[in-house]
């Protein structure tokens, strides 16, 4: 039987801390949600003065990076690349830059996506939290 590491609610406090801590170091209002490789969401957090709509956002772009395996901006890519077809791929609603996958040994064990700014700087944010892990 194969086994494969999994993202504990403690990695993802861990996770959301430090790109709180990023945000707020920046002055950036943002949403952060994580979610395991399934694309559940395990916590999320809407800092203060972050746009409403944003904690709706972050979640999708999470679960695009996490089913997808990949940052969500690949989706975002092939369609600003003229592919719009891929609209329709189900279940995939977040697919906008921020959206970054939490890899552990080769395996994707869930994703962080943040919203609320810049799409490089969501991702900036992202990246920062889950470094927290030591993880990819």
């Amino acid at each position: 039987m194969n086994t494969k590491p999994y993202l504990t609610l403690l990695n993802a406090k861990q996770i959301g801390a430090a790109a709180e801590a990023e945000a707020l170091a920046n002055g950036w209002a943002v949403s952060i949600a994580i979610v395991d490789d399934g694309g559940h969401l395990l916590w999320q957090q809407r800092l203060d003065g972050a746009p409403p709509i944003s904690s709706h956002i972050a979640p999708s772009k999470a679960n695009t990076a996490a089913l997808g395996r990949r940052e969500s901006k690949v989706y975002e890519d092939v369609i600003n690349g003229g592919r719009m077809s891929f609209l329709s791929a189900p279940k995939l609603e977040g697919m906008l830059e921020g959206g970054v996958p939490v890899i552990v040994d080769g395996h994707v064990i869930g994703a962080v996506g943040v919203s609320g700014v810049k799409s490089n700087e969501d991702v900036q944010i992202a990246k920062a939290g889950i470094a927290a892990l030591g993880a990819a």
